[in-house]
């Protein structure tokens, strides 16, 4: 059966709210155990409980700063103590800093990489060592974006971020392979999670126009279909992607974008 995970692990990152949320709880409903990662403990907490008491299965807060090695290894530690395994990672944490290269403040080009392009290299890491280890074999997706194949004005170090994890998750896929572990990346349109909310007036302020123009042209100018993609989108397509049951499609990018980028 295409898209079961009944009975596997996942760890889905920046879990707290937004696709992750989306997606623990996809999981979750199709009889996953589910491992809520975020920088907020009380609220990944609150999301776990939330999740347990709705779909009467085993879930997991862990405090997860991405970007500390010592913080995800213990989260995968707990994982693994607690369920013996880990057979799903979502790498879904992420931020956005909206400036003009000229502008870029440094500080914050390193974090938002920091955040995306060496936060998943870390859960990565210490999952695939686990299902290594375990010789369970497993899936690694990524939350990429359809900046991972699409440049935009204003956005340069997640353009840059999102592009470097296409790349990252075909090398998981050679790497992988021989241990049973599949990758993917999804490439989201725009989804108005928090994030991307956020985006939009900061976009009218820096563009020059208005919050309605930055909704109608800057984010949905290229679809078919004038319509955002959806947080149930998202979490469907990873869900596919974790119970496919070969790894005939390890290595590649699902654009989930109402056709931008096709």
């Amino acid at each position: 059966m295409i898209g079961n995970v009944k009975g596997k692990v996942a760890i889905v990152t920046g879990a707290a709210s937004g696709l992750g949320k989306g997606v623990a709880e996809k999981f979750a409903e199709h009889g996953a155990q589910v491992v809520i990662a975020d920088l907020n403990l009380s609220q990944a907490q609150a999301v776990a409980d939330e999740i347990k008491a709705k779909y009467n299965t085993e879930t997991l807060a862990v405090a997860m700063d991405v970007t500390s090695e010592e913080q995800v290894n213990a989260g995968v530690d707990a994982t693994v103590a607690k369920f013996g395994k880990v057979d799903v990672l979502v790498s879904n944490a992420g931020i956005q800093t909206i400036a003009p290269i000229v502008d870029f403040d440094f500080g914050k080009w390193k974090k938002l990489l920091d955040i995306h392009l060496n936060g998943t290299f870390l859960t990565s890491k210490a999952c695939m060592q686990k299902m290594i280890e375990k010789k369970t074999g497993g899936r690694i997706i990524v939350m990429g974006s359809i900046h991972s194949i699409e440049a935009s004005k204003n956005k340069s170090a997640y353009v840059a971020a999102k592009h470097a994890l296409l790349g990252f998750v075909r090398s998981i896929a050679k790497e992988g392979a021989e241990h049973g572990i599949s990758s993917n990346l999804i490439a989201p349109g725009f989804v108005l999670t928090p994030l991307v909310q956020k985006q939009i007036p900061e976009q009218a302020a820096t563009l020059g126009i208005s919050e309605d123009e930055v909704v109608k042209k800057v984010m949905l100018g290229d679809t078919v279909d004038g319509e955002f993609t959806t947080v149930d989108d998202i979490a469907n397509t990873a869900l596919f992607l974790a119970g496919f049951e070969t790894n005939a499609l390890t290595g590649q990018t699902l654009l989930v974008s109402h056709g931008i980028g096709m």
